[in-house]
């Protein structure tokens, strides 16, 4: 499991609880996002056994969570807009380093702290929640996301040497940690 350096704030969680929908929108774009990630790995690295193997099971997985919360959306009469930009993953991307090699590495560790992020704040949003399906489904979510935070963690193990893969973790962990602290209070994942 990832240790994220900083927590997310009471306040990011008090402004989703206070528009629900708005926070369902943007988790249903994070969910056909992440699809879209796996799969554009396998389309990178068709060389790579273990990697195609996960992500297809990944990008089947995150479909399936899209489809959830797609559901949820539709039972609320909402509709889905165009995506917009996201800057804590931009913000992430942007410290993917050049280079054949260490451009994997960084992808790999990039999409495991994506989603430890997501893991923790769908946790905390579970945690919130009154009884009923909506808080049933974020514990199930919360499980999940923390699979794939180890998922991509495992493959970095794979594929490079530990001494290679923890440092670099913790360099991105850092950069993280500073992006999440220049965020706007919004009800979006991240």
């Amino acid at each position: 499991m990832l240790e994220l350096r900083v927590a997310s704030s009471r306040d990011w969680l008090l402004v989703v609880l206070a528009d629900m929908d708005a926070f369902l929108l943007d988790h249903a774009a994070c969910e056909r996002k992440a699809s879209a990630t796996a799969m554009s790995l396998i389309a990178h690295y068709p060389d790579k056994p273990e990697l195609v193997c996960s992500m297809l099971e990944l990008a089947f997985e995150e479909l399936e969570h899209f489809k959830q919360v797609y559901e949820i959306l539709s039972e609320r009469g909402l509709v889905m807009s165009p995506d917009e930009k996201d800057a804590y993953v931009n913000g992430l991307r942007a410290e993917i380093r050049r280079g054949s090699e260490r451009y994997f590495l960084d992808r790999l560790l990039v999409n495991g702290i994506i989603e430890a992020r997501g893991c923790e704040r769908f946790g905390l949003v579970h945690l919130a929640l009154e009884e009923g399906e909506l808080k049933d489904f974020y514990k199930t979510i919360t499980a999940s996301e923390a699979r794939h935070q180890d998922l991509f963690v495992r493959l970095a193990g794979i594929y490079f040497d530990e001494k290679e893969v923890q440092p670099r973790l913790d360099e991105l962990l850092d950069r993280e940690a500073a992006i999440v602290g220049g965020l706007p209070l919004r009800p979006v994942v991240h």
